[in-house]
């Protein structure tokens, strides 16, 4: 691998940024992660296509993030290049009862597109950081409503293949998961809505959000549920009964008003997040026999 070529290579590229050791601490919700080799980030299809190839070239490895607010990464960095898509993909458009909105564009502006136009069907996912590349690859919702009901389709990047398009009902949606390959880059995703009042969806939006914020951590860096529930049962539940509320380990802690999220305290290590979590599962385990699966995605551990 040589990500020096590399850098050289795409810092020549049109429609693309690049910086080398680029702290991902700065990059993802939880304020937690030492530096990445390279960021690339590609503003138009072109240089995402252009960019690919000069990593595969170089031999180096790339991952693609949007917000970073699912993303506990390692204190040591990422040892390949962060990919993020920039302006081409940070669009939407409106037609009718359909919005496009680019992979890059925040979730919480399309939902509010989609209150201004007076459309349902995205108020579950009222006050979820993220993009909506994310939001779709993990199926973002409420534990009972998911962003991938409403979806008419999914426009991906393959590498070699170039782009994919995905009808929403050929899609596999599941718990924080969809069967769009891992290895396609998520470019723009298509919902379909219902017409409806603006008042009953502002209504049913600012519900949700009152939830959220009686029952969730507000103002504190973190990543969300770092747990998935384990079929029909609440993991937050699990880890109440297990009085885990308040547990931390140097800056990190179980929050106090939900036993699922891990909060950072101030100058936390990505090791201090991991040895919370790895106590929240043994307790768990040795209570319940249940062997719950993060939902937090780990960048940089053993790269």
């Amino acid at each position: 691998m040589s990500a020096w070529k590399a850098l050289a290579a795409l810092a020549d590229l049109e429609g693309v940024e690049v910086a080398a050791d680029v702290a991902l601490a700065q990059n993802t919700t939880y304020r937690i992660g030492g530096p990445a080799d390279l960021m690339v980030t590609a503003h138009t299809y072109a240089g995402l296509v252009r960019a690919l190839r000069v990593l595969a070239v170089e031999g180096v490895p790339w991952v693609v993030m949007g917000r970073g607010s699912n993303i506990l990464a390692a204190d040591e960095g990422y040892r390949g290049c962060v990919l993020k898509l920039g302006r081409e993909f940070q669009k939407m458009s409106v037609d009718g009862n359909l919005i496009s909105a680019g992979s890059a564009v925040m979730l919480t502006k399309l939902v509010n597109e989609s209150l201004s136009r007076q459309l349902s069907g995205l108020e579950s996912c009222a006050g979820i950081p993220g993009s909506v590349g994310g939001a779709v690859s993990m199926d973002a919702g409420s534990r009972h409503h998911w962003i991938g009901s409403v979806v008419r389709d999914v426009v991906t990047y393959r590498v070699g293949a170039g782009m994919q398009r995905y009808l929403g009902p050929e899609i596999e949606w599941g718990y924080r998961w969809c069967s769009i390959p891992s290895n396609e880059i998520i470019l723009e995703a298509t919902f379909e809505l219902v017409p409806s009042t603006k008042e009953a969806i502002a209504n049913e939006m600012n519900r949700r959000m009152a939830r959220r914020r009686a029952t969730q951590p507000m103002g504190k860096p973190c990543c969300g549920s770092v747990f998935k529930n384990p079929g029909d049962r609440s993991v937050g539940a699990l880890l109440d009964a297990c009085e885990l509320k308040g547990y931390r380990v140097g800056g990190a802690a179980v929050s106090d008003k939900h036993a699922n999220f891990v909060v950072n305290e101030g100058h936390a290590s990505a090791m201090d997040v991991v040895m919370v979590m790895q106590h929240m599962h043994d307790e768990v385990k040795d209570r319940y026999g249940i062997d719950l699966t993060p939902e937090v995605k780990f960048l940089g551990f053993g790269n």
